[in-house]
């Protein structure tokens, strides 16, 4: 990263000649290009990003004079150099290319590529090279003067680009039609986009704040066109949000949104012409749940943020990926939780935070969100570049306020608007803006591992005086320096629930330090820290107090923290400790679980059925993993099954009746997508995932299955049909019960009617089953006619989905290992960016035990002897196995 040059030449200005045909299609490139004066490298030859295996030149010119092979030009598999020589004395010229590309054989889906009936692009982090050679490199911002896109009428008439439409033609003898689009902006070559095909949209309008009006028109292949008006309504939303939060108003007078079903990503950010994948758009009450619908309007707002940080200001360098990630990410989290629950969007966050990140940073792959070095920057489009990244920024919005974040903002577009910056850019200008000192914060881009943060307290009430012991340590980088943490602290009266100490945020900088607080008055029961409320930094949290303390701490937090995710945070830490205790064989005393779970159960103080759903749940089997030096996945599976049967059974009546009232409340009404119905149906199959638990007998397990059933049948919504069908999709060993799980499989099958997005939950919910033959259906499914290796979704939907479905991928007998290996070495040859992030299951094989681990190397070691195994995939498993 530090060995960073601008290259010896820019491209400042692009025109580009789309001539599409089946089978083939030509594009004519003509480059302006200027002399770099502040260039460092020697040679001034002119350097072209291509890959030989998709771009064949055919033709090249300099100033009108065609150049010749070897004398003014080396063409290599990965590049174009023309020679100085051909230029000498030129401060500026032209360079013109033909070259010609095949798309429909493309199933990198990186470049030009078809998917279905139509063509598209994707062209981040480094796909443009796949289109036609050119300077593919971030900090090369060029303004897209003419893009002309030809093809045939009637099987393509919509013909999109970036930026502004500027002519069309119509048919003419050959049944060809053409349009020409300009960009007005400067953009890296990775922001470009064209999409050509027979689609069908919706169109709006929106006015900005100083009286732009923007035509809004989101694109999808026609049956799919009565999904996209959720859609259209989060990007309004966004758009105005924006304006009321940072000042931001979109810039051009068109907006475009394309649908496509093959594609790597959620989506893409491409200036005025987003490209989005199916699942992050199409959404209506029949084919997508409450979280589909929180999906769209998180990954709209995302892409749509990203127009300012991204577009207007973009990245000097890949290293730099977490600059316009990590800040929009942060952006398109607090957008949801300004549209829905705070709160809720806090623990949903969080709770995938610790899912994924957590793991990769202890994992081989871990790496700080400003990485040093990579071989495939596909890798590096990761949970620490993305939702770290987030929490970083998150830091400075906590450390500084939101007012002198917005000040920071304001600085950083003043300065670096129209321009690639860095990371240290941003940072320069949030300390600059607020005259604050965040030198030590850097470490935050430079260091790898999640750091621990372990805390005491003490009071002593002769002085009133109440002090917070701090610590920190980073067990995965034990030579980090100190970062700079900012902790939200508070303290609470265990007797009454009062705030002691107001919440505040203190600025943890070393590696040890005590904290001093005055009580205005002695607390009536004990003194109990409130620690990282909000989640304040990406740490983890461990008290030093006796495990009886502990508790007692955990039971006030949750019944009186002010602040809605510690006391959700409580919650957890008495069930993960409940559980863990379940594992180790010791007997569990689940009186404070017991506490807990009631007080959630029924407390009136809990308006927000979501926090009151969320609060039942138990932590997941991934998050419990991250607290575990050796993981026991099949162990941790029954460990927290047990758990859940056995709150199940002592709040049968409780959770029964609860489920009976929201059914009796929800009976009739029309289904909406808000924060009150979503909570609504959130809470009520919360209560039917317990009711279904307590189930030992087959006459139980009939009696769950039927009550599954009857759920699933009465259900007005994708969300509840998916909670029923997960439920019984676990069935297995009663024939009564299996009849109910086959037919409601098989009517939800039939209904999907080959909605993609619809069957790719039938094949997830029967990969993440509980059933000990899980594996067998899964191998199964692969033979199935709606299964295709060549759709990223679908292979995720079933071969990923089975990767997360721990207890049985790490089945002892290292099958699933295996299953999985071989899958991957298919998928390389066709996707190197699926087939990368998909190996990424067996990487961790050093916080398993030896069997488990050395059937995982195994695997790895099969898969580096792979002939032509591709960088991507090549990068992951070297490191892993280094």
């Amino acid at each position: 990263m530090q060995d960073y040059k601008s290259p010896a030449n820019w491209v400042t200005e692009v025109t580009l000649d789309f001539d599409i045909y089946s089978g083939s299609t030509i594009v004519k490139s003509t480059l302006s290009v200027v002399k770099n004066e502040g260039s460092t490298v020697e040679k001034g030859d002119l350097i072209l990003d291509g890959d030989d295996s998709s771009v064949k030149l055919k033709e090249i010119y300099l100033d009108g004079e065609k150049l010749n092979s070897g004398s003014d030009y080396t063409l290599t598999s990965s590049q174009l150099i023309v020679h100085s020589s051909c230029f000498t004395g030129k401060s500026s010229f032209k360079l013109e290319t033909t070259v010609s590309i095949v798309p429909e054989d493309n199933t990198q889906l990186s470049g030009f590529y078809k998917s279905g009936s139509m063509y598209c692009s994707q062209c981040e982090a480094e796909g443009f090279r796949r289109i036609t050679y050119y300077p593919d490199r971030p900090d090369n911002m060029a303004k897209f003067t003419h893009v002309k896109i030809t093809a045939d009428a009637d099987s393509y008439p919509i013909l999109l680009s970036n930026g502004n439409l500027v002519s069309t033609t119509e048919k003419d003898g050959e049944g060809r039609h053409s349009a020409v689009w300009e960009d007005p902006f400067p953009k890296p070559s990775y922001l470009f986009a064209v999409v050509v095909g027979d689609l069908g949209s919706i169109k709006d309008s929106y006015t900005t704040t100083s009286g732009r009006n923007v035509h809004l028109e989101i694109f999808s292949e026609k049956e799919n066109v009565g999904k996209l008006d959720y859609a259209m309504e989060s990007l309004k939303n966004s758009m105005k949000w924006d304006e009321d939060k940072f000042g931001l108003e979109y810039d051009l007078d068109i907006y475009n949104v394309v649908a496509v079903n093959d594609f790597n990503m959620g989506a893409m950010e491409n200036k005025g012409l987003n490209v989005f994948n199916t699942a992050y758009v199409l959404a209506d009450q029949k084919t997508a749940t409450d979280g589909d619908f929180e999906r769209v309007e998180g990954v709209i707002g995302h892409e749509y943020f990203h127009n300012w940080t991204g577009n207007r200001v973009t990245c000097r360098d890949w290293f730099q990926l977490t600059l316009k990630e990590g800040l929009t990410v942060f952006r398109d989290q607090e957008f949801s939780g300004d549209m829905g629950s705070n709160d809720v969007t806090r623990i949903e966050n969080v709770k995938g935070l610790r899912g994924r990140q957590f793991a990769e940073d202890a994992g081989p792959m871990s790496h700080p969100i400003r990485p040093e070095s990579y071989v495939a920057i596909d890798n590096f489009y990761t949970a620490t570049v993305y939702s770290k990244g987030a929490e970083v920024i998150r830091m400075y919005n906590t450390i500084l306020g939101e007012a002198g974040f917005r000040k920071g903002m304001d600085l950083y577009f003043e300065r670096h608007d129209g321009s690639a910056a860095t990371c240290d850019d941003f940072r320069a200008a949030m300390a600059d803006a607020n005259e604050a000192d965040l030198e030590q914060f850097s470490r935050w881009y430079t260091q790898k591992g999640t750091p621990t943060v372990k805390y005491s307290s003490s009071y002593d009430p002769s002085t009133s005086t109440f002090t917070l012991d701090l610590s920190q340590h980073t067990a995965s980088a034990p030579d980090n320096e100190p970062f700079h943490i900012p902790v939200a602290f508070g303290v609470i009266d265990s007797e009454t629930g009062a705030e002691l100490v107001e919440s505040q945020v203190l600025h943890f900088k070393e590696a040890s330090k005590s904290f001093e607080f005055k009580l205005s008055s002695d607390p009536k029961g004990t003194a109990v820290p409130s620690v990282m409320r909000g989640f304040s930094a990406p740490v983890k949290i461990v008290s030093e107090a006796s495990p009886a303390t502990q508790k007692t701490d955990l039971l006030t937090l949750a019944a009186y923290d002010t602040d809605g995710f510690n006391r959700w945070e409580a919650g957890q830490k008495l069930y993960a400790e409940a559980i863990f205790t379940q594992l180790a064989g010791d007997d569990v005393n689940l009186d404070g679980v017991y506490q807990a779970f009631e007080q959630t159960l029924t407390s009136p103080k809990i308006s927000d059925d979501s926090i009151r759903a969320y609060g039942l749940m138990l932590p997941s089997e991934s998050g419990l993993a991250e607290d575990m030096d050796i993981i026991d996945p099949i162990g941790l599976h029954d460990a927290r099954t047990a758990i859940k049967k056995k709150l199940a059974r002592k709040f049968q009546a409780g959770v029964a009746k609860l489920y009976d009232r929201l059914t009796k409340e929800m009976s009739g009404a029309p289904f909406e997508v808000n924060s009150k119905a979503v909570g609504k149906r959130r809470l009520r199959n919360t209560c039917l995932d317990y009711a279904c638990a307590n189930k030992d007998t087959d006459e139980e397990v009939i009696a769950s299955a039927q009550l599954a059933h009857k759920h699933y049948f009465e259900a007005n919504c994708m969300t509840d049909q998916v909670a029923a069908m997960s439920i019984l999709s676990n069935v297995h060993g009663v024939p009564e019960a299996e009849k109910l799980r086959d037919e409601v499989l098989s009517k939800f099958f039939d209904d999907a009617n080959g909605d993609a997005l619809v069957l790719n939950k039938w094949f997830t919910i029967q990969a993440v089953s509980s059933k000990p033959d899980v594996l067998e259906d899964v191998i199964s499914l692969t033979s199935h006619p709606e299964f295709t290796m060549t759709n990223p979704n679908r292979c995720r939907s079933l071969i990923g989905a089975f990767t997360a479905n721990s207890a049985a991928f790490h089945a002892e007998d290292g099958a699933g290992y295996k299953f999985i290996g071989e899958k991957i070495g298919i998928l390389d040859a066709m996707n190197p960016q699926i087939a990368s992030r998909m190996v990424g299951c067996l990487i961790s094989f050093k916080r398993y035990d030896e069997n488990r681990a050395t059937k995982m190397r195994a695997e790895l070691s099969k898969i580096l002897e792979i002939e032509g195994l591709s960088p991507d995939t090549f990068e992951i498993v070297s490191k892993a196995l280094s």
